[in-house]
């Protein structure tokens, strides 16, 4: 039989509060919605995948997708606004 685990009143130690990192529970279940394509890999590349899917167990093809998502975000930001060119006025030099 495990022995009770005995409390006390004893300052716990130093403490720090951990910012909540989780996503709530409606962006788990969020699903966008997929387009199926055809395309041609080299066989390196899928090998590739297919290899490092095996040792995280997941599939393959979810880890192209992942990755064609995230590049793709990158290169989808909205762009800064440009000045008007209106203002402040150059000086000859």
């Amino acid at each position: 039989m495990k022995s009770k685990v005995k409390y006390s009143d004893e300052p716990i130690g130093k403490l720090r509060v951990v910012d909540d990192f989780l996503p709530p529970p409606e962006d788990l279940v969020f699903k966008e919605e997929n387009v199926k394509v055809t395309m041609s890999l080299s066989r390196a590349s899928v090998n590739f995948f297919k290899n490092e899917a095996k040792k995280n167990h997941t599939s393959y093809q979810l880890m192209i997708r992942r990755l064609v998502d995230i590049y793709a975000s990158q290169f989808n930001k909205p762009l800064t606004t440009r000045s008007s060119g209106r203002g402040k006025k150059r000086r000859a030099g």
